[in-house]
This record gives C-alpha cells, structure tokens and sequence, in this order.
C-alpha cells in the first residue's frame, strides 16, 4: 500500500516500509523513523521493518532525513488471524523428510481463507507442486522448509507459462499462483510469503530428470531440427525450456513475499509473468551450480520491488524481461516500474535487464546495492533481432565489476522483428566498478568497467547514456564504446584498489 512517499505492508504484528532513495540523498544518508511521534529507529537503509506491536493497532509513521521529511502515513496491523497448523488435525503433515506430503499441504491451502494463517512449523515438509489461491497467507517457522521432490511427475500437470521470452506448456512449478493469459489483468490477488524458513525446490537433480524425459518426448522434432538446435545455447536449450520454476506467479496482484530462503529451483525461483504490485524483501536466493538459476524474474510485468536480499545464484541474481521475438513483440506487454535496493550478490550474474526484452523495458531503479561479486554486475542486453526498447534505467550508489549495454548472440532462435532494440535513456551514478568480474568457478578476471555497444542500423545506436561522478578501482582502462551517440562521462576517477 502506497501513502504518499512512504510504500508500507503490514500483517498482524509485522510491517515492513520503504521509500524511494531522494534524488538529492548522499550515499549514506540516515533516516529516522517515528511512530506517533516517537523515534523507534535510525538507519541508513531506504527501508524499515517493524515487530511485536499489538494486534490492530494503528499509527502514524514519519521518516526524516535531516530536515527533510521523506514521507508520512499510516500504519494499521492486521487482527490476528486463525493459526491452522498443517501437522494437526486434520492435515497431519509430517516433516520428516521421507513422507510425501503434497495431498495434505494441498487440503490445507484450500482450506486456508482471508482471516487463516497457513502455519507451517520446523521440519522438513516433502511436498510436490501446490496450487495458491486469492487471499492466502503462508508463514514459514524458523527451520521449516518446504521441500520439492525430485520426481518430476510429482510437477504434473503441464500449465501454461513463459519461459525465456515464449509461452509454452512448463511443468507446475513448486508454488503455482494464477492463470497465464497474456490479454488480461490479475486472476489471483493477496497473497503473502513469509516467515524465516525456507522453500527448497529439487535443484539440478530435477532439472537433468526433466530434460532428458522432454529430450526422449520430442526427439523426432529435434532430429528434423538440427541447425535450430545448433543456433541455441547448447544442447540442453530446448528440451530444458519446459522445466519448472520454484514460486510461479502468472496474472497476480498484490502478492509478498518475505523473510524466507528461497532455493535450489530446477530453473528461475521467483517469476512474475503479467503480473502487478509484487514485492520481495529480505530474502535469500540460493542457486548456485543449477543451470539457469535466475533469483527474481519479473517478465512483462509492473510496480515489483526487490530489497534487503542476498544472492548466490547460477545466473542472474535478477532477470528484467518482456518476451522473445516475434511474440513478445505481438504481445507487446512491458516490464515497468521495477525497483532493486540494498541487494547484496555473493556469486552469480549480478543484476541484467534482457535479453528477452521484446515487449520493452522501461523505468527501472536501482540503488544501494553490492554486486562486487558478480560476473556481469549491472549489464543491458538483447540480440539485433529482438526488437523492443530498454529506457529510463537509473542506478545509483552501487558497486559492481561492470556496467554493459551490449548485443549478445545466444538464445537468438525465433523471427526477427521489424528493427532492431534501442537502448535509451540511462543513468548512471555514483557507482564503484571493480574491473574484476567473478566467474562461475569463482575465478577472478580483468574486465573493462564500461562497455557499451548499440545496433548497426541507423537509428538505433545506444543512445543519451550517462555516467556520472564513477569510481573505476584500476589505474588506467580502456572503455569500449562503439555504435552510440550522446554519450557523457563526467568526474570518471580510475585510482589504484
């Protein structure tokens, strides 16, 4: 819920409050926060987490920042809710970590409404894919996890999805929310993930079971398809693009997700597929060593916000996409609004925006967040046949091996669109680049801070790129830039790490 500068989700005793970084705020500004008048906290965060006050209560909250007020509104608790245990009567979940438990944990759902709190104590809960629905309420204990099989028939039915930029039939992901339909606005609202546990998909074990089960299905399709199959990534790319993701939102609205460890999906963790008003914080995203181990995903979709989380994923920590070429054009629906603070990488890509970006990328923000450890840190990228548009990207007070707005080559099967994609409009601020990128064996290598290339075709040059007051940790560099236009570097200081 948004009251003038102030964004604010609460429950019954816990909210959780952010505000966007101001314009004018120096890196390490300190904000204090009040309740009713009281001062309850400082901190240099653009964020704030409050716990333990009573059951429906309301206040007023004020954040300041020196002599400036950055927002001031309301905040009222939930009352509490019924605690439905999903290890008593009549569910008698065992989290044991042998028994399956995936009919029981889906009695329980169902039976969970707007006034329930769906409780799920230590243990480890062996489950298959669940269904969510509308005006749900999941909280994870300290030691509890969901854990998904790795037997992938316990991932049927097949239901519509995305998956790198086209829709296709994917095995159900471990959480499921929604209905694909690329036409529509939300079928599935109100939803909250939280809690300190955690959700554990089956990894790698069940990517590989899943793709060499779909290589086998479709095997005359790809004998007859030998230069498509050629053109892709690897061998892997096709038959590994039905493989399920970990929490799967498609058309949904209103849905937090908080507090929880997210891990170990057989593909992306969270995705958000035409999806509205998703916040994730102060989680931990765990992918490291599974093939395509994205974190957080948002995909043709609107007003999502990432913060206070932690990355050790197997590829980006965060994927901005919008479809492939030639349907994400058709479909033509944007990733917009989308916001990235106070994250912290520990392996994996870092943060990108592409390459499926056919149905365009626009007002992105990004700030206060340490992709040191990273290998592409903050990186813009599509295939001259996307289409589609990246513009209105700022990122400030951040540290990361590099900043690229490039083309790519890979997973550039699919019609080209009528033009190629245009980079416009990006800010880029107060930022540290190491040069030091960190490879997938955690091998460290020289790379060049900034990296920016555009299209050949007339027009569609990178274009308005702006770097400002950047901290390069190498004596000397080289900055490639190539195939752009309006392009300012200002205050670039390279200084000895």
């Amino acid at each position: 819920m948004k009251q003038g500068n102030l964004n604010i989700r609460c429950t019954e005793d816990y909210a959780v409050l952010y505000w966007d970084k101001p314009a004018a705020a120096p890196a390490g500004a300190e904000y204090t926060v009040s309740l009713n008048g009281e001062v309850i906290g400082r901190t240099d965060k653009t964020h704030f987490t409050i716990e333990g006050l009573s059951y429906g209560s309301a206040f007023r909250v004020d954040v300041v920042s020196g002599s400036y007020c950055v927002g001031t509104a309301t905040l009222q608790f939930g009352h509490e809710k019924r605690r439905i245990d999903i290890t008593e009567a009549p569910y008698f979940c065992r989290g044991d970590g042998s028994i399956l438990n995936t009919d029981n944990l889906q009695r329980a759902i169902n039976d969970c409404g707007a006034d329930d709190i769906l409780y799920v104590p230590a243990g480890n809960f062996l489950t298959g894919a669940l269904r969510l629905h509308s005006d749900l309420e999941i909280y994870l204990a300290k030691g509890a996890v969901l854990q998904g099989t790795t037997n992938l028939h316990d991932y049927a039915p097949r239901i519509p999805s995305r998956f790198e930029g086209t829709e296709m039939r994917c095995y159900s992901s471990l959480l499921n929310a929604g209905d694909l339909n690329s036409k529509t606005g939300a079928n599935c609202r109100n939803i909250i993930l939280r809690g300190k546990g955690t959700i554990c998909g089956g990894g790698q074990e069940l990517a590989r079971k899943i793709i060499e089960d779909e290589r086998a299905r479709i095997k005359s399709f790809l004998d007859d398809n030998e230069e498509l199959v050629k053109s892709c990534e690897n061998h892997d790319t096709i038959p590994g693009r039905v493989r399920p993701r970990l929490i799967n939102l498609s058309n949904c609205e209103n849905v937090w997700i908080s507090g929880l460890t997210l891990k170990n999906a057989p593909s992306w963790n969270v995705h958000m597929i035409y999806c509205n008003d998703i916040q994730t914080d102060h989680c931990r995203f765990v992918s490291e060593g599974v093939w395509n181990g994205d974190g957080w995903d948002p995909d043709s979709s609107t007003h999502c916000t990432l913060f206070a989380s932690e990355f050790s994923t197997g590829d980006d920590a965060v994927a901005i996409k919008s479809g492939k070429n030639p349907e994400g054009n058709e479909i033509n629906r944007p990733c917009a609004h989308i916001k990235v603070f106070d994250c912290r990488s520990e392996c994996g890509h870092g943060i990108c925006i592409g390459s499926e970006m056919s149905g365009g990328v626009e007002d992105v923000q990004i700030w206060d967040c340490d992709l040191a450890e990273s290998l592409s840190g903050i990186e813009i990228k599509a295939t001259p046949k996307r289409g589609g548009y990246v513009r209105g990207v700022t990122v400030r007070d951040c540290t990361a091996p590099r900043v690229m707005l490039h083309s790519v080559n890979y997973n550039d099967d699919g019609e080209p669109a009528a033009q190629p994609p245009k980079f416009s409009h990006c800010f880029f601020e107060r930022l540290t680049l190491t040069g030091e990128m960190l490879d997938h064996d955690r091998t460290r290598h020289e790379v060049a801070p900034i990296e920016i290339s555009g299209f050949e075709k007339a027009g569609f040059e990178a274009e308005d790129i702006v770097f400002k007051d950047i901290t390069i940790q190498k004596p000397s560099v080289t900055l490639p830039l190539a195939l752009c236009r309006g392009v300012t570097l200002a205050n670039i200081a390279c200084v000895q790490d």
